[in-house]
């Protein structure tokens, strides 16, 4: 469900598989945190007090890959800043339905805004009442393509951090991840949706130090 693969007195990193929620509001559910508190309370036995793991960032529930998590409240504000001010670097993997021609990096700048029911974030052209536009931005560009698949791969470099930014970007320019059929996708994925944060990039809360971390994650094809 979670694989730990940096953890120190400040932080902790970890790889999360597609379908695990990085917090859910169910406590019958297992999510990351407490998943996470668990680890810590094992690696901690003497520790009475119920561990500190503060989300600074999230992953959609049917996406895998890596995500960090503060262990006590000043790191969580300082990787809260940095996302905030765009020091937080997260990079993602896709592989999406038809063939996208260009091998340049692109741009892709959208408005959009969270449909709550719907659970859905919806790209709009024009402005609408009572809902909040957002600006949503992320490059890609192509890494291969599988033609017998009709099927393109994709590196991700995500800009703004909207809700469902990625899908929803990606399938509003026509070309759904595979497996997301909220958004269109007509091809299933065998676990989740074919999207993965790979790499993540950002300055430690405490030493200052440049922390990056990458996952080698094959897509089941």
């Amino acid at each position: 469900m979670i694989k730990v693969i940096y953890e120190d007195n400040s932080i902790i990193i970890i790889e999360k598989s597609a379908g695990l929620a990085a917090q859910s509001a169910n406590v019958l559910q297992p999510d990351c945190v407490s998943l996470i508190k668990d680890h810590l309370k094992r690696s901690e036995p003497d520790i009475k007090t119920e561990p500190y793991v503060g989300v600074v960032h999230r992953l959609d529930q049917p996406v895998a890959g890596i995500l960090v998590f503060a262990k006590n409240r000043e790191s969580a504000a300082n990787l809260s800043r940095q996302i905030r001010d765009g020091l937080m670097n997260k990079h993602y993997r896709a592989v999406v339905e038809g063939i996208i021609a260009s091998t340049e990096e692109t741009m892709l700048t959208d408005m959009m805004y969270k449909d709550g029911k719907a659970g859905k974030a919806i790209i709009c052209d024009t402005g609408r009442d009572n809902v909040k536009l957002q600006e949503c931005r992320l490059k890609y560009r192509k890494e291969s393509e599988l033609p017998q698949k009709n099927m393109t791969v994709l590196s991700i470099d995500l800009i703004t951090g909207r809700f469902h930014q990625i899908r929803a970007q990606l399938a509003h320019m026509g070309h759904p991840i595979v497996g997301d059929a909220k958004y269109g996708a007509v091809t299933k994925y065998p676990s989740g949706i074919a999207l993965v944060a790979d790499r993540l990039e950002f300055i430690h809360p405490v030493t200052g130090e440049k922390v990056e971390k990458i996952v080698d994650f094959s897509f089941a094809l």
